[in-house]
């Protein structure tokens, strides 16, 4: 099996899936810059750069997907997508209601979002959540190269349009790829480790300071269960609440912020459906309520890191034997 990064999985969905099908075409914020060899390939018809508008290229896509074709639109960072809103929310996410479904309106999105290069407030903002509450779109952020593929796989299959975050902490990060077909279907969490005393739920690079908490836990003997979300629209619950009722405890986290984030969705679910089950209250973990420095340090600093998620577990661990 081929080692590729995050960022080399998602240019293998593309290829793949311009050769499958001749509706698929991507433009945006410098992708034939970036990916020469779909230019070389596939031809400046079907992979172009556009300038720096996201509305247009976003409204383009939007025309383009009800006319039959499958773009795949790079609006490169995802707080660009503000200048997109209209076109995304208004129209991509409502026409297929509005036409009754007599059309629709596949088209992906990409947008690299999180810490790791030091951009700045206006270029690092997880603003996902904004999109998992606009009716009509499906949400993706993978935590792992084979995960980018499949889901990018799907996503461009899929009749919906798809918004696809890439965590920029995670772009050049390796790891092993599956060179078949292997497609990995959108609202799909996974169990990335299993544990019986405490549920880590993540998404994005999070995932991986879950399962670093996790080795540290083990090594006091409290076996953690890390659920890799991987699509935050649609919302795979049942797997998180089959988890809560197994090992009676929950701690959700994420980069984005904690004020009515993901985390706030999924211990909302938890206590409707499986209260009886807690045997400690629901922990989030996520980023403040404040623009993010461009400081690296104090980038790192808004994201929940490995020892704040294991003294989290411990004190949830420790609240059940008081």
């Amino acid at each position: 099996m081929p080692t590729l990064t995050l960022q080399d999985a998602v240019g293998a969905a593309l290829t793949e899936e311009m050769r499958r099908d001749r509706n698929v075409i991507a433009f945006g914020e410098g992708i034939a810059t970036k990916r020469r060899d779909l230019v070389e390939e596939f031809g400046a018809l079907r992979v172009r750069n556009t300038p720096l508008a996201e509305g247009i290229i976003a409204g383009t896509a939007v025309g383009a997907a009800g006319t039959g074709l499958r773009p795949v639109i790079d609006l490169l960072f995802a707080p660009f997508m503000c200048y997109a809103m209209d076109e995304l929310v208004n129209s991509a996410g409502k026409l297929r209601y509005l036409s009754g479904g007599q059309f629709s309106f596949p088209l992906v999105a990409l947008a690299m979002t999180g810490a790791g290069w030091g951009v700045g407030a206006q270029h690092n903002h997880n603003v996902e959540a904004w999109f998992v509450h606009s009716p009509g779109l499906k949400v993706v952020m993978p935590s792992n190269p084979a995960d980018a593929k499949g889901l990018l796989k799907a996503a461009i299959r899929d009749d919906n349009p798809v918004l696809f975050f890439l965590d920029i902490g995670l772009l050049h990060q390796s790891g092993e790829v599956p060179v078949e077909e292997a497609v990995v279907p959108l609202g799909k969490a996974v169990v990335a480790r299993e544990g019986r005393d405490v549920t880590l739920v993540s998404y994005g690079k999070t995932v991986h300071h879950c399962l670093q908490a996790a080795d540290t836990l083990a090594a006091t003997g409290i076996a953690a269960e890390v659920i890799d979300l991987r699509s935050l629209k649609p919302l795979d619950t049942e797997t998180v609440l089959a988890s809560v009722k197994k090992t009676g405890r929950l701690i959700v986290v994420h980069e984005a912020n904690r004020l009515c984030g993901i985390g706030a969705e999924i211990a909302a679910v938890v206590a409707e459906e499986a209260f009886a089950t807690l045997k400690a209250p629901i922990v989030r973990l996520g980023g403040p309520d404040a623009p993010v420095a461009a400081s690296y340090p104090l980038e790192q600093a808004f994201v929940p890191q490995p020892e704040a998620i294991a003294a989290a577990a411990e004190r949830l661990c420790r609240h059940q034997t008081a």
